[in-house]
């Protein structure tokens, strides 16, 4: 037995089945214990190991998505969200609108919940074994100029095409001239009509030509980005504010 053991210890660590080799001598254990057949004491370590796997996968994704902070649905105080994005969250949810290639647009001031829907929603895709990216939009500019510049600017376009959910978070923050508003546009085409992308904005659609000053290319923007997404306005008092407030009248 001894000897067979060393084996299946080299053999799990040769073949990468890590948790398989950490756990053979408690299952051994128990499976004498509990009369286990051979087979079941192999699906047991095949499943433990199985798990261990499918949680580091998790893990990657999640390190991938480039969140900027961990914020989960459950965190969210759903009745002080506004109307909208509590009829539309059940709904979002589910993720079908990352299936059926659609996009999210979440629209509203500062500090009701644009980013925390977003990232939860992101979270939450990871967790079902699927790619995400997130982005600020004045961070995803920089790097598709640095990318030209660089002369990978196809690669970068491949790689964007790919993520199954893309979250282009803070559109409106930061003004672009004409280029950077084109270079803009013709990347998120890339995903038009095929795969989800969740934005964020604070400006109501009839202001983003504030930002990005060729009215003709806001209209393309906006019409290419809304088709059959859901809009959502977000729109209320901040939860910043409303902390201060409980706080101050105290």
């Amino acid at each position: 037995m001894g000897l067979e053991k060393e084996l299946a210890y080299k053999y799990a660590t040769e073949l990468k089945l890590l948790t398989f080799r950490d756990e053979l001598d408690n299952l051994l254990t128990q499976g004498v214990e509990e009369n286990w057949s051979h087979l079941r004491l192999v699906t047991e370590l095949l499943h433990r190991e199985s798990e261990r796997r499918s949680e580091n996968r998790k893990r990657a994704r999640l390190k991938a998505a480039n969140f900027p902070q961990m914020k989960y649905m459950y965190e969210l105080i759903t009745e002080e969200l506004p109307q909208d994005a509590r009829t539309a969250l059940p709904e979002l949810e589910t993720l079908d609108f990352i299936k059926e290639g659609r996009n999210v647009v979440l629209y509203g001031n500062p500090g009701i919940g644009k980013t925390h829907i977003a990232t939860a929603l992101g979270i939450k895709a990871c967790e079902q074994e699927l790619t995400v990216l997130f982005t600020s939009v004045p961070q995803l500019l920089t790097q598709i100029r640095e990318a030209r510049s660089a002369k990978t600017l196809r690669t970068l376009q491949i790689r964007f095409e790919k993520y199954d959910l893309v979250i282009c978070d803070e559109f409106g923050y930061v003004s672009c001239d004409k280029e950077g508003g084109e270079l803009l546009f013709n990347h998120l085409s890339l995903r038009a009509g095929k795969k989800a992308t969740i934005i964020t904005t604070n400006l109501a659609f009839n202001r983003w030509n504030e930002i990005i000053k060729d009215k003709v290319l806001v209209a393309a923007m906006v019409d290419r980005l809304t088709h059959k997404a859901y809009l959502i306005n977000i729109s209320g008092q901040s939860y910043r504010l409303k902390e201060t407030q409980k706080m101050s009248a105290k």
